[in-house]
Parts: structure tokens; C-alpha cells; sequence
């Protein structure tokens, strides 16, 4: 497989809604959090920028996912705010693809950390759920 090559970057934009808050999380009462962008959310935009950034090099069948992620969330935003989260290529560390990986919003940053990645084919990630489904 081809990769990107150093510094290659992608991006991807959210304008941050009710359902993007932390305080969409709670799952039982009691559960309380703020009505700034969750952090959870926060990830999933680097995600999917880092991801944008192997698009163009999987092969037919494959596709990647997360392995790990260290983020800080330095900064609160605002519901209606639109959040940019920018992905880097760093190289790789054996089967992983690393990623720098920063999230802004029009007062500035918001987020900074590392992500990883690795390819696999759909198949063998679907049969790998079923069989725990099974368990």
C-alpha cells in the first residue's frame, strides 16, 4: 500500500449543535455536564480528519480505524461555533499510522493531541464484531 506522504493534511468542519454538547451525555439522572462541545465530539472531528488523510490510499474493501488517541481540550465552545479539526501524517510505527492532530474555532484552539490509525479490510473488522456479539 501507498501512503501520504510526511505533513499531508486534511480537515473536517462542524457547526456545533444541541447534539454535539456534553450536556447531550448523560445517560441517567444525576448524570451532569456543561453546554459547551463535547469532548467526545471533539475526538470524533480529529478522527474523522486523520481518517481524510488515508482516504485516498485504501484499497478496495478496506478502510481505517482508531487505534489510539491522546487529546487535551484546551478551550470550551459554544453551541452554533464552528469547530475545524486538522489532521497531519507524522509517518508510521510499524502497521500505525500516527497523526498530529488540532481542533479550533473562530476564538482559536480548542484542542491539540496525537492519533492513531491502522487499515483493515471491512470484512475482517465486521466478523471480529459478530464473533463478540456471539460471545
Amino acid at each position: 500500500m501507498s501512503e501520504p506522504t510526511l505533513n499531508a493534511t486534511a480537515s473536517a468542519k462542524l457547526i456545533v449543535s444541541d447534539a454535539d454538547l456534553a450536556s447531550a451525555l448523560p445517560l441517567e439522572d444525576g448524570d451532569a455536564f456543561p453546554a459547551v462541545f463535547a469532548t467526545a465530539r471533539l475526538v470524533a472531528l480529529m478522527e474523522i480528519a486523520a481518517a481524510r488523510v488515508l482516504g485516498p490510499f485504501l484499497g478496495l474493501g478496506e478502510l481505517s480505524v482508531g487505534v489510539s488517541v491522546d487529546v487535551k481540550h484546551t478551550a470550551p465552545t459554544p453551541p452554533g461555533a464552528t469547530v475545524t479539526a486538522t489532521a497531519r501524517y507524522m509517518g508510521r510505527e510499524g502497521k500505525l499510522f500516527v497523526f498530529e492532530v488540532t481542533a479550533a474555532d473562530g476564538a482559536g484552539e480548542v484542542g491539540r493531541g496525537r492519533h492513531t490509525r491502522a487499515i483493515v479490510t471491512a470484512d475482517r473488522l465486521q466478523a471480529a464484531a459478530a464473533k463478540r456479539a456471539g460471545s
